[in-house]
């Protein structure tokens, strides 16, 4: 009996010193609600599957509050480990010099297998240096597609889902006629409306191929096709073939309430419309000009990146190394994937998701993914890297909604935007030159 207790009380010691000695991983994120239990679940799975490290989670509110509070977290040396910071946020933490461990070095450094060309070059190029090497590790990554009512198309007698802007035109006009409050709304406007705009039809959003090739870019979005897309999207909010909603996504009020007929969002917005979505609804690629563009390219991604800090231990950053491999593996990435709507990163992960049947089931879900795939990456498609970005959209959401109400044209209101979007280049050119 006596070494029957003495043999549970090693067992327990041992069990105690092995999870004592698992080296604490912490990772700040902006997921909440059903993504944030997400992520929990993905960092005990990950956690269960070793015993060596402990991925810790931490939600710090939304994007710019996470990335806000990791800047402070950095200066006060109680940085964590990962965070995750919103796309916009990359040529802010590119230029933080010191305070960024890139991925691929790290990966290296730690002696972690890493193939770059088994991610999605248009997901991972809005990430990577010149040199094609990723700084940061895309985690939740979304690009704009059209949702479409298919119950009101078909009362109007309408077929299929516009191509182009000018089946929106046509399509919202008929909508209009069946009784249909309005044609189409938009959620975040400026990257839809301008951003993607000019990737999907090839022109450029800033000189220096947006960004990526240094800080003293100029902002480029006032040239003929946005002012032309611009113009007509004030002509069209007079008519009501469209209808502005705000500044993020709260277009998909009107959407589900069926007070307008189609709706540009996110892909990752498919979850939110399937839940509350009283109708058949369907899912088609962000249109294009017809006649601007003979094939149109690639959309650029939103969402957001994992990047890791500087100022922790080997160790740690042996296990951080550990976790971004198994991030990556085909079986976490398609369950992300089918889960959040986000874009998958490898293509194994798409792979696999065809495999099982996902596009199949789910109508629609697939749209983004060929939309992103779709021909090389070029330098206007890429992605943009430009400094006080989240200051720069503002700027635009205030120019856009001038047209809107229509106080301004679209040339007049774009090059002003222009001007005051170089001004806080120039500022963060200051800053970090």
């Amino acid at each position: 009996m006596h070494n029957l207790k003495l043999a549970s009380v090693v067992v327990g010691l041992s069990i105690a010193s092995s999870g004592f000695a698992a080296t604490e991983i912490e990772w700040w994120h902006a997921m909440g609600g059903a993504n944030g239990e997400k992520v929990n679940e993905i960092a005990k799975a990950f956690n269960d599957s070793q015993d060596a490290y402990e991925v810790k989670p931490v939600y710090k509110g939304n994007y710019t509050e996470t990335m806000t509070s990791a800047i402070a977290a950095f200066r006060a040396k109680q940085q964590p480990a990962i965070v995750q910071v919103f796309e916009v946020g990359t040529a802010s933490m590119m230029a933080a010099k010191g305070a960024i461990y890139p991925v691929y070095k790290l990966m290296k450094d730690s002696g972690q297998a890493f193939d770059e060309s088994a991610y999605l070059s248009a997901v991972t190029g809005y990430y990577s240096n010149s040199d094609g090497q990723m700084l940061s590790m895309p985690f939740n990554s979304s690009t704009p597609v059209l949702y479409y009512n298919k119950d009101l198309f078909k009362k109007a007698g309408i077929s299929q889902a516009p191509k182009t802007w000018q089946d929106v035109e046509s399509v919202s006009n008929k909508l209009l006629a069946s009784g249909v409050t309005c044609g189409f709304t938009t959620a975040w406007q400026s990257w839809i409306q301008l951003e993607n705009l000019s990737a999907r039809h090839n022109v450029p959003f800033a000189s220096l191929d947006n960004g990526f090739g240094g800080l003293k870019t100029e902002l480029k979005f006032n040239g003929p096709l946005q002012v032309a897309h611009v113009q007509k999207m004030g002509e069209w909010q007079k008519s009501g073939i469209f209808s502005y909603s705000g500044r993020t996504n709260d277009g998909a009020a009107k959407f589900y309430s069926q007070e307008c007929a189609m709706f540009t969002e996110s892909s990752a917005g498919y979850a939110g419309i399937k839940r509350n979505a009283k109708f058949d609804f369907g899912v088609a690629e962000l249109p294009y000009w017809e006649g601007k563009v003979k094939q149109p390219s690639n959309t650029i991604i939103g969402g957001a990146s994992l990047w890791v800090l500087q100022g922790h231990s080997k160790e740690e950053y042996k296990g951080v190394a550990s976790f971004l491999s198994y991030l990556s593996k085909a079986s976490v990435q398609a369950d992300w994937h089918q889960f959040s709507g986000y874009l998958p990163i490898t293509k194994a992960a798409y792979d696999l998701t065809k495999e099982q049947g996902f596009y199949k089931a789910n109508p629609g879900t697939e749209t983004g993914v060929t939309q992103m795939t779709t021909g090389t990456p070029t330098a206007n498609t890429k992605g943009l890297r430009l400094g006080n970005f989240v200051q720069i959209r503002g700027v635009i959401d205030e120019a856009l909604e001038s047209v809107w109400s229509g106080d301004v044209d679209a040339q007049t209101a774009l090059n002003t935007a222009v001007e005051r979007g170089n001004a806080q280049l120039r500022k963060f050119e200051k800053a970090n030159d």
